[in-house]
């Protein structure tokens, strides 16, 4: 199997990876300066139902994550400037229309087209990184995890500052907010007429039909969907099992967006040390197994301390701390491991196909398995349950590695 080589004194990134991956970094601010403000928008300003509001941010999970297959096969046939540059205007028009929208009808309108925006622009984006990255790596300029760890770390950076953005715009009110993030995604849009080719050398339009059934018959490609859903699921649980253990704790919220924030400064700050280590020592399929053990090992270390039953002060929220820095080492091996290996896996001219398809198989494993995991966060269950459930579906996964590249 062919290792991840690469050292930290490689070329600099071409002119398109810097415009992509800078693109990853504005995109996110203008994302997370709204979306995590959504939510309290939706109950106290218009005056929504909880669970109206779980149903819309539902929906725009789902017409994100969901349709990324959609923006792949798109991105195949018409290349990555029209797709992205639709995506942009989408995003344009859905913020600026939820920041006028007052009925429900008009913010679940304004969300699908959000959600739908990001379907295009993100597996354009995605994919043409991960090729561009290939074509470093047999060009012998670098490892392909380097370029696509420097995509997560650009896109984390956004997710930290956007809502930092977000708190200093709604002062104003929710519309200000919504409008400054659509001012985001002009400059985007503009940025990218300007500047992104209208023909990228080396990426020919797919011809022919019959891939979605070939990519359904590609067994390794399916166990990395199943491998990486596993993983997605797991890191979903900053979101879901964290502020159980937080609020068990008796820890506040404010400790919680602490360590939301610690899991963002990881990232940005530590992500290439992590896959320089990983790129020297480690092939593909030892380095997303590693990612797996020290998930794994995240869930084990809460289960393990809930026997101490601490509660209340700094101390009691160590374990909690633990599982953050576990969750996002784990995630720093998996991530770019897991979408290096998606071009080597996908048929010729195909890679916007397979990675939107990595995207929505594994945003519906998460959404099957967030049901499943919030039952057993119910109070009726013992306390230990759901962490050592957790701790075992990523030992599971390791079973499901792909054993080798190839397009079988």
């Amino acid at each position: 199997m062919r290792r991840l080589a690469g050292g930290g004194d490689e070329p600099p990134l071409s002119p398109l990876l810097r415009l992509l991956i800078g693109t990853q970094f504005a995109f996110n601010i203008g994302f997370f300066a709204v979306l995590p403000f959504l939510a309290d928008h939706l109950g106290s300003g218009i005056g929504m139902a909880g669970w109206l509001i779980g149903l819309v941010l539902g929906l725009r999970t789902f017409s994100q994550q969901g349709l990324f297959v959609v923006g792949g096969m798109l991105t195949d046939r018409l290349g990555v400037r029209p797709v992205v540059l639709v995506g942009c205007v989408l995003r344009v028009a859905g913020f600026a229309w939820l920041g006028f929208a007052g009925n429900t009808a008009s913010v679940i309108g304004s969300v699908l087209l959000i959600g739908f925006a990001a379907a295009l622009f993100s597996p354009a984006v995605e994919s043409e990184v991960a090729r561009q990255a290939v074509c470093r790596e047999e060009e012998g300029l670098g490892s392909r995890a380097r370029v696509l760890a420097l995509l997560t770390v650009a896109g984390q950076a956004g997710a930290f500052l956007g809502p930092l953005l977000g708190v200093l715009l709604l002062a104003v009110d929710f519309r200000t907010a919504c409008l400054a993030g659509a001012g985001v995604f002009v400059l985007v849009l503009a940025g990218h007429a300007w500047l992104l080719p209208q023909r990228i050398p080396g990426r020919e339009p797919a011809r022919g039909r019959g891939s979605v059934r070939i990519m359904l018959r590609n067994r390794a490609f399916l166990a990395l969907c199943l491998v990486y859903g596993t993983y997605l699921l797991a890191y979903n649980q900053l979101y879901l099992a964290l502020p159980v253990e937080v609020d068990r704790a008796g820890g506040s919220s404010t400790q919680l967006g602490w360590l939301f924030a610690l899991s963002s400064l990881l990232v940005v700050t530590v992500q290439l040390p992590v896959t320089h280590w990983a790129s020297a020592r480690l092939d593909v399929r030892r380095a997303m197994a590693l990612g797996l053990l020290t998930l794994s090992a995240g869930f084990a270390l809460v289960a393990a301390s809930l026997s101490a039953d601490l509660t209340g002060g700094a101390v009691a929220l160590l374990p909690a701390a633990g599982f953050v820095v576990l969750l996002t080492v784990g995630q720093m091996l998996i991530a770019p491991a897991a979408r290096g290996l998606v071009p080597d896996l996908a048929e010729p001219r195909r890679i916007g196909l397979y990675t939107g398809a990595l995207s929505s198989v594994s945003g519906l494993i998460v959404l099957l398995g967030g049901a499943g995991v919030g039952r057993l966060l119910d109070p009726g269950v013992p306390a230990v349950v759901p962490w050592l459930v957790l701790a075992a579906l990523p030992l599971l996964a390791l079973l499901f590695l792909p054993r080798r590249r190839g397009r079988g």
